[in-house]
């Protein structure tokens, strides 16, 4: 284990998944690897809540209308005139 984050082969992931499983509920980060490669993360809910929020942020402004954005997407995608 490397700080907050564990590693855990595949097999070792599905040979021993209540132990991985909480590590994951005492906010512990699991990368899943196989044949040497990461293949997958299991991380705590605060975590990919975090994660996810911080990764939007700026996408989308305030005073976006996402019918408006639909409605000009489907016109460009399928050649309707105004």
């Amino acid at each position: 284990m490397i700080g907050n984050t564990a590693v855990a082969t595949a097999t070792e992931m599905q040979n021993n998944f209540g132990r991985y499983l909480s590590l994951v509920m005492d906010g512990i980060e699991v990368i899943v690897t196989k044949n040497g490669k990461e293949v997958g993360r299991f991380l705590p809910r605060e975590s990919a809540v975090s994660y996810l929020t911080e990764s939007l942020t700026g996408i989308l402004k305030e005073d976006t209308d996402l019918d408006q954005i639909k409605e000009e997407r489907l016109r460009e995608k399928y050649a309707i005139a105004d």
